[in-house]
């Protein structure tokens, strides 16, 4: 994974045949988005088993990211941060990368199984907070560039929701997947690990980091990759889901900052150089932190 980091960073370094991170990232995450993922999510969902325990998923990832919210907005008010920051840094201590590295990552520990667990985790909780409470933030602690505002609901139009809900009225018809469709399924599913992680080394801009955020990034760093895993293991504990269903929802609430939120920066001008710096830090310092609550966990 590491080594599939490093050649996406390298792209942007030596960009091949004139093309840009940017520009390359861009067409990688769009296929993902819009075909390769959908197709994941019609496997898994479709097969798994949906019922209490996606509820405990959805309560823990709601949880886990109103209390980082919570204690973002007191540091907010405590050091009286000024709103360009404030957004940012919200942003980037509330909503872990749960898909593009925690999938992944979440692959490679547990086994497929636990591409259920990061699929329900984003589609239940997480995405739908970041697309409502997360735009709201934005939008309050920045200044909104177009006159007519897109519903908050908005994210429900989007190929990965179309599939979810596809899968799930599957699955509660108890319809069995055709043999044909599950190799055409998993063959593309294949395809959406390997392309995230690559992606991702695009998407990390280590010349973003300054000096002069590296006292912001602090706050994000305790409460992203400490006090927010450490909630999630608390409310996991209370819940009757099983150890290893736990702990990977655990490891994936752990996840360093998501990188989605740059787009919402920059649309809503908060300081986007902060945000960028705050995951390029909370990602190379998940090397640590992760294998850390995998023991624990």
């Amino acid at each position: 994974m590491a080594m599939l980091i490093l050649a996406g960073a390298g792209w942007g370094m030596f960009n091949p045949n004139g093309l840009s991170a940017q520009q390359t990232r861009l067409v990688l995450t769009s296929v993902v988005f819009y075909f390769f993922l959908p197709a994941m999510v019609l496997l898994v969902l479709w097969q798994a088993q949906i019922g209490w325990l996606s509820l405990q998923y959805t309560l823990l990832g709601v949880t886990s990211i109103a209390v980082s919210l919570i204690l973002c907005w007191l540091v907010i008010r405590l050091f009286r941060i000024k709103n360009r920051q404030s957004g940012a840094l919200i942003l980037a201590a509330a909503f872990p990368n749960v898909t593009y590295l925690g999938l992944p990552i979440l692959e490679q520990v547990y086994g497929s199984w636990s591409r259920s667990v990061v699929i329900q985790i984003d589609l239940f909780s997480v995405a739908p907070v970041v697309y409502t409470i997360g735009v709201m933030l934005a939008r309050h602690y920045g200044e909104d560039p177009t006159e007519k505002r897109k519903s908050m609901l908005a994210f429900l139009n989007a190929p990965p929701f179309w599939a979810a809900f596809l899968a799930v009225t599957l699955n509660l018809m108890q319809v069995t997947v055709p043999d044909w469709l599950i190799g055409f399924l998993q063959k593309c599913s294949s395809a959406v690990a390997p392309l995230m992680i690559f992606s991702l080394g695009m998407a990390l801009n280590w010349k973003a980091i300054r000096f002069g955020n590296l006292p912001y990034v602090i706050p994000v760093v305790c409460i992203k990759l400490f006090a927010m895993p450490a909630v999630a293991m608390l409310l996991a504990s209370k819940m009757s889901m099983g150890a290893e269903y736990r702990s990977a929802a655990v490891l994936d609430i752990a996840m360093p900052s998501m990188i989605l939120g740059i787009v919402l920066c920059d649309r809503y001008k908060l300081d986007s150089s902060l945000y960028a710096t705050s995951v390029a830090i909370t990602t190379g310092l998940s090397v640590f932190s992760l294998p850390f609550w995998y023991g624990i966990l």
